[in-house]
């Protein structure tokens, strides 16, 4: 089986994009191990300008510390009435990074006075491959919906509670997690990438 480093500390992003690539590559399983599973090494501020600049960033080095094929993504909300913001600012919009409380209640604060129907937005994931031999890919995945007013839901992280999807009747919060994967923009990003691993990362005993 492959090991593969998905370059976050964050638990639930690992089980979260684990359980995807599992249900995506069907038979060809890799492992995923996260920055804390391996030996500690200097990591870089986030500097890039979009979500694909961020993931390469971080993918690469890596790469470049571990010598592990290195998946990283770059994800966020992006909201129309804030301009496309927070964006890759998403995880440090109140100014402490990983405090989704903060984060979600900050951006409900910023669009409160906002009609439903300027309340567009969109998660946005972008996902790296950079292997040891220098091959590098990156791919996509968008899911579009809107804000809600308030909070719904116990699943998920980040922004999930506050975010309806197109077509949908639930938050993301509320979704299962198996329903979450289909619609996702990580969900969708990663498929995309399952179809690489299988042509670059071959099976092994």
């Amino acid at each position: 089986m492959n090991t593969v480093l998905l370059a976050t500390r964050n638990r639930k992003k690992l089980v979260e994009l684990q359980r995807i690539l599992d249900t995506a590559l069907g038979g060809h399983r890799i492992a995923l191990v996260g920055l804390d599973d391996v030996d500690a090494y200097p990591e870089t501020p986030e500097t890039g300008l979009t979500f694909g600049e961020n993931a390469l960033l971080k993918a690469r080095e890596g790469c470049h510390h571990t010598g592990l094929p290195t998946v990283a993504d770059d994800s966020g909300l992006t909201v129309e009435a804030l301009n496309g913001m927070p964006g890759v600012l998403s995880a440090r919009w109140s100014g402490r990074h990983g405090d989704d409380k903060a984060n979600l209640e900050l951006v409900l604060a910023q669009i409160a006075d906002l009609p439903d129907d300027r309340r567009g937005a969109a998660f946005v994931c972008a996902i790296a491959l950079v292997l040891p031999s220098g091959l590098e890919h990156l791919v996509e995945g968008r899911q579009n919906g809107r804000l809600l007013r308030a909070p719904r839901g116990a699943g998920g992280f980040g922004y999930d509670p506050i975010f309806l999807g197109d077509g949908e009747t639930r938050t993301n919060a509320e979704l299962t997690p198996t329903e979450k994967d289909a619609v996702s923009h990580r969900g969708k990003a990663l498929r995309e990438l399952a179809v690489l691993v299988t042509r670059v990362l071959p099976p092994t005993d």
